[in-house]
């Protein structure tokens, strides 16, 4: 095999809108790389959809890419940082094993050993593409600092906001309502042991809220279900999208916090102890969780990736995270 021209179809971006499978040749594998044949990934509905429609702000360019991102925004671009697979040539120890890897949809690639992450005991390849989003949902927490017995208000039921809801309720003491305006993510929150509400039935005077919804409406209703001194840590990104706060209301005389959080930098208090190795390392230990399946809500193979990215950036329904399944 090592003698062969390696061949790979990979899905880029070809304009804003439009996407399309590539082949690409790989390059002899070098001394310390591994060769990863990929079996799933999935589409990071909220940022890929951001991406897919060419809204990445010019601002972002460069904070935007993906570790193994080819191309450039708004495209061609290869964008993606969800896969999961298996080492098929490589350093002996991490052949044969199934990994984790923060690399766009592709059939096979080649990257060096210390990016990919093997999967703990216990962590089916089928679940292990939501560690992406564990991570960010880890460093959210770790920026949110919620204490025992807080009231906490999660708002939006999207992988992220069920991931950081279904943690923060295993904190004891702790009281956690999932919201969303869809009430079909009520089924969802139930499997995870999470007391779901719409808007209008949430409770107010939360010592902390989490937003994840991506919308402004639900930044707004954070600041309106915040108590004095509450903290609203913000975790959607808007892309190139303006957002119009009522910052004339309470927000001062309640004297409010808001937080933003991002996935880019280790959060502050853990940062002198922790690098991204190890945080990663933590999300996928956390996947042994059986409830975490009821966030996988759809699935197609890898062929139609591309007219999948394009319905579910334009529509997505009642889609939580969808796999990518790869022959």
């Amino acid at each position: 095999m090592s003698g062969k021209a390696r061949r790979a179809s990979a899905f880029w971006i070809a304009e804003p809108g439009r996407g399309e499978l590539r082949l690409e040749t790989l390059p002899p594998l070098a001394v310390g790389d591994v060769l990863v044949r990929t079996r799933y990934t999935a589409i990071s509905r909220g940022t890929e959809s951001l991406v897919f429609r060419g809204e990445v702000p010019r601002s972002e360019y460069r904070r935007m890419r993906c570790p193994f991102q080819a191309g450039v925004f708004p495209a061609p671009v290869k964008y993606g940082y969800i896969n999961v697979g298996l080492v098929e040539e490589g350093p002996a120890h991490l052949c044969g094993r199934m990994v984790f890897c923060l690399y766009p949809h592709q059939t096979r690639y080649q990257v060096p050993a210390e990016a990919v992450h093997p999967l703990p005991e216990g962590v089916p390849a089928a679940r292990a593409v939501l560690a992406a989003n564990m991570e960010t949902a880890v460093n959210g927490i770790w920026d949110a600092a919620p204490r025992l017995g807080d009231r906490i208000a999660v708002i939006g039921a999207g992988a992220l906001g069920c991931l950081a809801a279904r943690l923060l309720a295993r904190m004891p003491g702790c009281e956690v309502e999932l919201i969303d305006i869809d009430t079909r993510r009520a089924a969802v929150a139930g499997r995870l042991g999470v007391e779901f509400r719409t808007p209008a039935d949430a409770t107010p005077e939360t010592d902390l809220v989490v937003h994840t919804s991506g919308s402004p409406a639900g930044l707004v209703l954070a600041l309106d279900l915040a108590g004095f001194e509450a903290t609203i840590l913000e975790m959607s990104w808007y892309g190139s999208r303006s957002v119009a706060l009522p910052l004339g209301e309470g927000f001062h005389n309640r004297r409010l916090s808001l937080r933003s959080s991002q996935v880019g930098a280790v959060a502050t208090a853990q940062r002198p102890r922790w690098d991204r190795a190890r945080r990663m390392d933590l999300a996928l230990s956390l996947l042994t969780d059986a409830s975490l399946d009821a966030l996988i809500t759809g699935e197609d193979a890898f062929e139609q990736l591309p007219d999948t990215q394009a319905r579910l950036a334009e529509a997505p329904g009642d889609t939580i995270c969808h796999r990518i399944r790869y022959t």
